[in-house]
């Protein structure tokens, strides 16, 4: 490669998550996603439904129902109104470069009803008595999600979810979105495209604007349009995306593939590249931030890529594997078993989903189950309150396994161990789920 075409590569490491997430945004204000509806800035879409094979977003999960919004504050402060809940519930806010910068809900502010005002960067005014939540970014999205136990649940998640507002206080603002890109003849040009307008519109940390303003070589900071670049440019962009998407490929793989053979990989600081901006909930701790920038750029990428607007691991832990207990890929051609006993330690609740490869997306299946956990109906725990998964494509003939069944597809797949609230053992690495067992 040639020193433009690393550059580009690097540009690219930095990009993806801006691109990657305000894609997303403009898909709930446009279309909305698949159980969750369209919605205009600054006003909920609201899921009525757990999450199913329809929706396809990356690594969604089934045990929680989302209230998602994008929040446009170039009209002014927006005001949020919580309800008292008895259930474990979070609203995550993240920027535009994917930082999680407050969590409302159970674990960050706790269940009382709350009054919060969110307000633009550089807001200084009167909070009237909320709390106030800086966003960094003008476009920013809250991540809502409601425990619920199954579909004789949802009403009551209903009630919670319609007591829960956005008002702007102006009224008469108009949300401006995110600026239209033009396209710019195929689906590279087009991402670099997105890229050198979005990251203008949105700046970076403080401490991201020398590498932004690194890549004024690329033809990525100024006004032209990147199909107008030279070709020397051009060609080097698209050796930039080749080779930057190969590094989160590669890091994806490996941060999958423990020290033995089946390992868990636990991603419990996957998220942790936000150093800059800690609001209501968000633990402005070094235990919880990536030192090393370069690092930090790389998992940023990764994070995206594999699990975009994923929490924080002190609010919700994720551990997953490719492989089994022999170091084989995963796959639906085999039947596998996964002992969970003792039970993972907690303070809200547990699950492990499925997910098919490479899109991790939730898996299509005869009964409609996407995940298995401590709330999943008629399941049979062991003796110790723990669990004993049979993963496999088609239903056991056994009918203990069956009651337990997680679903595979025929392929390639990912499950994921969440643990919402995690207690101390998983925090420090003293837990770790045993490797999955392949049964033929």
């Amino acid at each position: 490669m040639t020193d433009l075409d690393t550059l580009a590569a690097e540009a690219y490491l930095y990009g993806f998550p801006l691109v990657f997430d305000l894609e997303q945004v403009v898909r709930y204000t446009s279309t909305g996603v698949g159980s969750n509806p369209q919605a205009p800035f600054n006003a909920f879409s609201h899921a009525r439904t757990l999450a199913t094979a329809a929706d396809t977003f990356v690594s969604i999960n089934n045990d929680t129902v989302y209230s998602m919004a994008s929040l446009d504050l170039g009209v002014g402060p927006v005001r949020l109104s919580v309800p008292a809940s008895d259930r474990y519930h979070v609203l995550q806010f993240v920027d535009a470069w994917t930082d999680n910068f407050a969590y409302v809900g159970t674990r960050g502010t706790g269940n009382d009803a709350g009054e919060f005002l969110i307000v633009p960067p550089g807001w200084d005014g009167d909070a009237e008595g909320s709390t106030v939540i800086h966003s960094p970014t003008r476009v920013a999205s809250i991540v809502g999600r409601w425990s619920c136990s199954g579909v004789e649940d949802l009403p009551a998640v209903h009630a919670l979810q319609d007591a829960t507002t956005l008002t702007p206080l102006d009224p008469g603002a108009v949300a401006t979105g995110v600026p239209a890109v033009e396209a710019q003849g195929d689906d590279v040009l087009d991402f670099w495209e997105k890229y050198r307008v979005w990251s203008q519109a949105f700046p970076p940390a403080p401490r991201d604007e020398a590498l932004q303003a690194s890549f004024a070589a690329l033809g990525l900071t100024g006004d032209a349009p990147v199909g107008k670049l030279s070709d020397e440019q051009r060609a080097a962009l698209r050796a930039g995306f080749e080779g930057g998407a190969g590094v989160i490929a590669t890091a994806m793989a490996g941060a999958a593939t423990g020290a033995e053979p089946g390992a868990w990989s636990a991603t419990l600081h996957v998220f942790d590249y936000n150093l800059d901006f800690f609001e209501a909930g968000a633990m402005d701790d070094p235990a919880w931030k990536i030192a090393d920038p370069k690092i930090r750029i790389v998992e940023r990428a990764v994070a995206a890529k594999a699990g975009l607007w994923g929490n924080h691991g002190y609010e919700a832990a994720y551990v997953m594997t490719f492989l089994d207990g022999d170091g084989q890929p995963l796959t639906g051609e085999h039947e596998y078993e996964l002992q969970l006993s003792p039970p993972p330690p907690v303070g809200a609740f547990w699950s492990v989903t499925m997910y098919a490869l490479p899109e991790f997306y939730l898996v299509a299946n005869e009964i409609d189950r996407y995940s298995v956990g401590d709330r999943t109906p008629g399941i049979i725990t062991d003796a110790d309150g723990g669990l004993t998964i049979r993963i496999s494509r088609t239903r056991p003939s056994d009918p203990d396994a069956a009651a337990n069944w997680l679903p595979a597809p025929e392929g390639a797949f990912r499950p994921i161990l969440r643990m919402y609230m995690p207690g101390e053992a998983v925090l420090n690495g003293t837990y770790s789920p045993t490797p999955i067992t392949r049964l033929d």
